[in-house]
């Protein structure tokens, strides 16, 4: 494996079986649609939609198509990511002013000035319904 890095190749299995995961999630209850990328995502709240649109026009390119991460940025349909560890509060500073690396090795975000506040609620929507439709709910943070 010539160029790639243990994490990297880590980080690709680990994509792999959380793509997985949503197809046989999704499959079995049958609520679900097929995405340009094969990810199957469940049936979403119309305001979810409109930030799906949203998310696929500002954030796909680093987070992925439906937010299961690129080599460039995490995957949002992380369980690092529930509600009670990122607060939505955090998803605002965060498209807002930015964010620092922290949990992943992708370097710092930049803040991402042309996405509203009112958008960023949209794209939450989106996320969240993503994130609870496959088990990921509000755990409190405990360090």
């Amino acid at each position: 494996m010539k160029g790639l890095t243990v994490s990297s190749f880590a980080f690709a299995v680990a994509i792999l079986v959380l793509a997985g995961m949503l197809m046989a999630h999704f499959g079995v209850f049958g609520r679900a649609s097929t995405s340009p990328n094969g990810v199957i995502v469940p049936a979403v709240s119309g305001e979810a939609l409109a930030g799906q649109a949203i998310f696929e026009a500002n954030c796909a390119s680093c987070h992925g198509i439906n937010g299961v991460g690129t080599n460039k940025g995490p995957p949002l349909v992380h369980d690092i990511y529930n509600p009670g560890h990122h607060s939505d509060d955090a998803f605002y500073r965060a498209v807002r002013n930015g964010v620092h690396q922290h949990h992943w090795p992708f370097g710092n975000m930049p803040a991402q000035t042309q996405v509203s506040e009112s958008q960023v609620a949209q794209i939450l929507s989106y996320v969240r319904e993503l994130q609870a439709a496959i088990g990921i709910h509000y755990r409190p943070h405990r360090m």
